[in-house]
């Protein structure tokens, strides 16, 4: 028989936690049997995806910055590359606070529900405060202070000093790229390697994601006093969603349409396929390929310029992924009864921006990206367990928007440098499925 794929997978483990939580409810000794018995191997799953934060932000991060050695032979290219790809990326965070703002999802938790959330991270609600009364006395270019570390072994022991380590990884590959390549080449690597056992590790922590998930949801129900956080969960989902939506089909076609002049339909018929891909394996990395032959033989970007942005938008350019990072960070501080002000939504912006550029681009890495964002403004990581249950098709929803993205600031950049022309197929499924 078929094995299930994984996001399946993932489903059925979520829809069994719940029934299984349910079902324990109906005893006496249920909730504690989840509690003592089925809890702890959530919290592994947890513990196990902030153990990969910081080699996988290093080592994907360094290999990014590597990549844009050619920034030397195409530094006009390359600096509006970069430059492209931050603002789509601020741009999209942006787009995700303010609907999580207004919409407000983690208000349909009931207060006995909040109050409970808060009673079981009490010990970590009480460093939160710790931490921000010190920071009450601190200078106003404190913050430009504590983004240098001091010892990056220090910062890298701890997940909330990530801006630190991203601060040291891209000072850190800006000496790589100025040495001799001859020295840089053994670094690179080194890194190289390091970077794909970490992403092997990161496929081996998601074959647990279903049962995970399955301990996260128990625990979840037992632990609830009613449904509400379910509804929650709906409309955090449906924000995302609008969110992804938004930039998929406002933001992104109103982009290449005012720039370049390419129509709406042209567009997305010359993308099409790479976003089915892009949705079905929640892979920017694994649907590069497709999406450089759509952009070249179908959207027109010129050779050279495609296979210059599209690999390293498939590392750096994450749209989908902070835009989403964005809203979970505030539904989760909202289930907690958390009122975010705008310095740390700010804070939000930045981290965001700056994790989605060592995001891996595989299934699952945003989850971890987002436990660096839930950290920097002080929300306990183990708010994901509200999320998890949702983040497969989320994910898949997120990645179609990396890819459009990606697809997008080529033609932008190619347009720009006189190199996008007249698409070789006009037509999207002339050789498409051949």
């Amino acid at each position: 028989m078929k094995k299930l794929a994984l996001h399946w997978q993932i489903l059925l483990g979520m829809a069994l936690g719940v029934a299984f939580g349910f079902l324990a409810l109906q005893f006496e000794w249920g909730k504690d049997f989840v509690t003592d018995w089925i809890k702890p191997f959530g919290t592994i799953f947890i513990n196990s995806l902030k153990l990969i934060a910081v080699p996988l932000i290093v080592a994907s991060l360094i290999m990014g910055i590597a990549g844009l050695k050619d920034i030397s032979k195409l530094s006009k290219m390359g600096g509006r590359t970069i430059g492209i790809y931050v603002l789509t990326t601020v741009f999209a965070v942006s787009i995700g606070l303010a609907l999580v703002n207004i919409a407000k999802p983690g208000s349909f938790i009931k207060e006995e529900t909040r109050t409970e959330l808060t009673e079981n991270y009490a010990d970590d609600a009480a460093k939160r405060k710790e931490a921000a009364d010190a920071q009450a006395n601190n200078g106003p270019l404190q913050a430009l202070i504590d983004l240098v570390p001091q010892n990056i072994v220090g910062a890298a022991s701890n997940n909330g000093n990530m801006l630190q380590v991203i601060f040291f990884v891209i000072f850190f590959g800006i000496g790589l790229i100025l040495i001799p390549p001859d020295k840089a080449k053994p670094v690179i690597d080194f890194f190289d390697g390091v970077n794909e056992v970490v992403l092997k590790m990161i496929d081996l922590i998601m074959l647990a994601a279903p049962y995970g998930v399955f301990a996260l949801l128990a625990a979840l129900v037992v632990e609830s006093p009613g449904a509400d956080i379910f509804k929650a969960l709906g409309a955090y989902s449906a924000v995302v969603v609008l969110g992804l939506a938004i930039m998929i089909f406002g933001f992104y076609p109103l982009l290449v349409r005012y720039f370049t002049g390419r129509g709406y339909v042209d567009f997305f018929r010359g993308i099409a396929p790479a976003q089915l891909l892009a949705f079905s394996t929640s892979s920017s990395a694994a649907t590069l390929p497709v999406t450089m032959e759509r952009t070249v033989e179908h959207l027109g970007v010129d050779e050279d310029v495609a296979s210059f942005v599209l690999p390293v938008g498939a590392t750096i350019n994450m749209d989908g992924t902070s835009l989403y990072q964005g809203v979970a960070a505030v539904f989760i501080a909202q289930a907690f009864g958390m009122d975010l002000d705008l310095m740390q939504q700010l804070t939000i912006v930045v981290t965001a921006t700056l994790a989605s550029i060592g995001s891996a681009a595989v299934p699952g890495a945003g989850m971890v990206m987002l436990v660096i964002v839930l950290q920097s403004i002080g929300v306990p990581p183990e708010g994901l367990a509200l999320i998890f249950a949702v983040d497969r098709p989320l994910d898949m929803c997120r990645t179609v928007v990396n890819v459009t993205g990606d697809a997008s600031v080529s033609m932008l950049v190619a347009k720009s440098v006189d190199k996008l022309g007249v698409p070789e197929v006009k037509n999207w499924d002339d050789n498409y499925g051949k």
